[in-house]
């Protein structure tokens, strides 16, 4: 058998631990990938009732609608530029 110079064998632990490492990595990754799913598919669930009521001009008639409608449509668009600047980095987000 072969004897190993102490340098060879810190080049082999090192190996070992870097498949060790890049094992657990692939185990996180594994779960944050479903987590990122799952808060994917929430998402998209809220963008379609959105999308539903703004279909239904948002449970109102033109013969109803009145300020109050007004203002809980700009409060919507309010929240929705928030999210809008964050994701496509404008507004107040743009770098």
């Amino acid at each position: 058998m072969k004897r190993l110079h102490f340098h060879q064998k810190l080049r082999i632990i090192a190996s070992h631990q870097n498949v060790r490492t890049m094992m657990l990595k692939r185990r996180d990754n594994t779960r944050a990938l479903a987590a990122f799913v799952a808060k994917k598919q929430e998402i998209d669930e809220m963008l379609a009732r959105i999308a539903t009521l703004s279909d239904d001009h948002f449970q109102t008639t033109p013969d109803t609608v009145n300020w109050g409608h007004v203002g809980a449509l700009e409060n919507y668009a309010s929240l929705l530029k928030r999210i809008t600047d964050t994701a496509f980095r404008e507004g107040e987000h743009a770098a």
